[in-house]
């Protein structure tokens, strides 16, 4: 029995600098490995004529992708989008229609963050003022789109401790021009009166609409719904999270307590337990609008636009048709 076609060097490459992290971001993760799909469908092509080696290889190299960096919410989907369309009873159909769901997705990343930009914007009024959290480069996008159009806009930036994402927010909107007032993360229920949106992104997004994002995301909705202060939530489609639809949980990662307290200091309080999650869970009943590139979502449709995209069920294309699934982590926060 011949064997089938060996994994790629373009997909072990990818693999090993998604493993490293050299190769990091959502996006950047997710074009990586489309990119590596395509190369791996090139090269299958070219040594078998047996669709049926062809789909095993595929696969193959869909899990060496997968299980670099199972966690990470945009790699799944992107070989969900894929692999997800690979059909044909023949290997250059099969090499096609994989090349072309290769090309559509990265076509889509491309264009996402201006696409939902443009979408943001048109929520945001001239003279308005916004409150952000963290750093978001798809909340920023909204920003820089608003700008672009004419509209004078203004920013309340909260620092977001212990990493103080929210100088980086700080530096990039005073390159765009906007006026900016950073405040510790405690004056944010101050401030909220001098407010006129919530601009926050998400680092995944539940097929219930709730948004997984930076610790202290929940506190601010919930004090901007008390204060009548619409938050909107700008996040790319590849952020939705699939294995939430059915009945998966996020889990929430716990960073080092060295961001929280250094070892001196530990050592002169004496004996405590230090916390430091990375992410909170916000529920969709204190989100106003989901944004992204295919348009703005209430949270509770958001499920809509995930099956759309993704499939009924958080299929996995990657794993063999009689394969039982072992693994059932899944993607994370």
């Amino acid at each position: 029995m011949t064997s089938d076609p060996p994994i790629s060097d373009s997909v072990e490459s990818t693999a090993a600098d998604i493993a490293s992290m050299e190769t990091r971001g959502a996006a950047t993760i997710a074009g990586a490995a489309a990119d590596a799909i395509a190369a791996q469908a090139r090269e299958t092509a070219d040594e078998t004529a047996d669709p049926e080696a062809f789909e095993r290889t595929m696969r193959r190299a869909g899990r060496r992708l997968y299980d670099t960096r199972p966690t990470a919410v945009s790699l799944p989907n992107a070989l969900r989008y894929t692999l997800g369309r690979m059909e044909g009873d023949d290997v250059d159909t099969l090499r096609d229609s994989v090349v072309a769901a290769t090309t559509a997705f990265t076509d889509r990343l491309d264009r996402a963050q201006r696409d939902l930009g443009r979408v943001g914007a048109n929520r945001l009024r001239d003279g308005d003022t916004v409150m952000t959290h963290c750093h978001s480069t798809d909340a920023l996008s909204c920003v820089e789109h608003a700008v672009e159009q004419g509209k004078d806009i203004s920013a309340i930036v909260k620092e977001t401790r212990p990493r103080n994402q929210g100088h980086i927010t700080a530096a990039q909107l005073r390159e765009l021009g906007v006026d900016v007032t950073l405040i510790v993360d405690s004056a944010a229920r101050r401030y909220l009166d001098d407010a006129d949106h919530v601009v926050v992104g998400a680092d995944s997004i539940a097929a219930d609409g709730g948004v997984v994002n930076k610790i202290g995301t929940s506190g601010l909705a919930v004090n901007a719904r008390e204060r009548g202060v619409p938050i909107m939530v700008a996040a790319q489609t590849i952020k939705l999270h699939p294995d939430t639809l059915t009945g998966h949980t996020v889990e929430i990662e716990m960073r080092d307590e060295a961001e929280v307290i250094d070892a001196d200091a530990r050592e002169e309080i004496g004996e405590i337990t230090v916390e430091n999650p990375a992410f909170d869970v916000t529920p969709p009943r204190y989100v106003d609008a989901i944004v992204t590139e295919s348009g703005q979502f209430p949270p509770e449709s958001i499920v809509t636009l995930m099956r759309e995209l993704f499939g009924e069920s958080a299929d996995r294309p990657w794993e063999e048709p009689d394969a039982t699934t072992t693994d059932t982590a899944g993607p994370t926060a």
